[in-house]
């Protein structure tokens, strides 16, 4: 589970994402809604029993801040209130507002709140311009200007080619069957990539733990598996998971907003119980291949069985897996 609450705080969670979802007063639900509230009842609150969204009461805010003072919370319930006013796949403002109010009621500031107020009014390139910012952020542990963002991203064009790195990729190759290394080279071989190093290639600091968290999660390079890879980095790697990994995400793979020109896009690719699913994936593994200390060299020779087992990686059930929308191809997604 990704929230630990009482039962209370639970149905004031789930009262406000049902209050999200009805934000137009129609007091209807659509499909995507239901299946949000159920999936986030049982893999983001751990419920014993399957929510029925139809008997879920909606809160106003000063409710939800009332059953949620002080438990620490607060944080998690908003990113679910985040998520469920995107769920159905479109910019919907008044939505966006409620998530707002639902923030301020709780005294809630961050970046993932501002970037749907800046999107709620209709800011949306300054809003991707700080998710840019939050994930570079999140993967490098520094602030960035973003007139140096595209320069960082692709590194090794012209003169700037590193073929002795690239080589050291390609020597991966030698590497028994099984290693992470050997599964990074067959990944980008098969993919049809190019090694860092080469040009066109995405910087190795954000490429490779990208990818070889690909491989430890079992999530494929479809749109659908990148959402869910970043969804599982954003658990597994708690730097601006929401507004470096989750928000982007969702806005280029589910909204189809293109965030940058090496980033790609599509429509409708979250499954909300694939998506709650690989969150708490993420959250339960210890160890994160984003780390500044981790060191793809010094893991490459080791069983990719062997760190999913040392690092507490769930299995991935066929069901949860991504499905095969859209064209896999060259893994351009600058958002990890």
């Amino acid at each position: 589970m990704l929230i630990v609450a009482n039962p209370p705080q639970s149905r004031a969670i789930l009262g406000a994402m049902r209050a999200i979802a009805d934000a137009d007063g129609a007091n209807t639900l659509t499909d995507a809604d239901r299946h949000t509230l159920v999936a986030a009842g049982r893999y983001g609150l751990g419920l014993d029993r399957p929510v029925d969204p139809d008997a879920v009461l909606p809160v106003t805010p000063a409710e939800l801040a009332l059953a949620l003072d002080g438990s620490g919370t607060e944080d998690f319930a908003i990113r679910f209130c985040a998520v469920m006013a995107l769920v159905d796949g479109t910019i919907d403002d008044k939505k966006l507002e409620f998530v707002a109010a639902y923030a301020s009621a709780l005294g809630l500031t961050a970046d993932y709140v501002a970037e749907l107020a800046e999107t709620a009014r209709g800011h949306v390139t300054e809003a991707l311009a700080d998710m840019t910012r939050q994930n570079l952020l999140s993967v490098t542990g520094r602030e960035w200007n973003l007139d140096d963002a595209s320069g960082w991203l692709l590194p090794y064009e012209g003169d700037q080619a590193t073929p002795e790195l690239t080589a050291r990729y390609q020597e991966l190759g030698a590497l028994a069957e099984g290693t992470l290394g050997r599964a990074f080279y067959d990944w980008y071989t098969g993919h049809g990539f190019a090694f860092p190093g080469t040009p066109g290639a995405l910087n190795e600091a954000f490429a490779t733990p990208h990818d070889s968290t690909h491989i430890l999660s079992g999530y494929s390079t479809t749109p659908q598996g990148e959402l869910l890879v970043s969804t599982f980095t954003a658990g597994m790697h708690p730097e601006e998971p929401m507004e470096g990994h989750i928000l982007p995400v969702i806005y280029s793979w589910h909204l189809g907003v293109k965030i940058n020109d090496v980033a790609g896009s599509f429509h409708g690719a979250l499954d909300p119980e694939k998506f709650f699913v690989a969150w708490d994936r993420g959250a339960a593994t210890t160890g994160d291949f984003f780390a500044r200390d981790w060191d793809f060299w010094t893991t490459a020779a080791r069983l990719v069985e062997d760190l999913r087992r040392e690092m507490t990686v769930p299995d991935l059930d066929p069901a949860d897996a991504a499905n095969s929308d859209g064209t896999e191809g060259p893994d351009y997604h600058p958002i990890a």
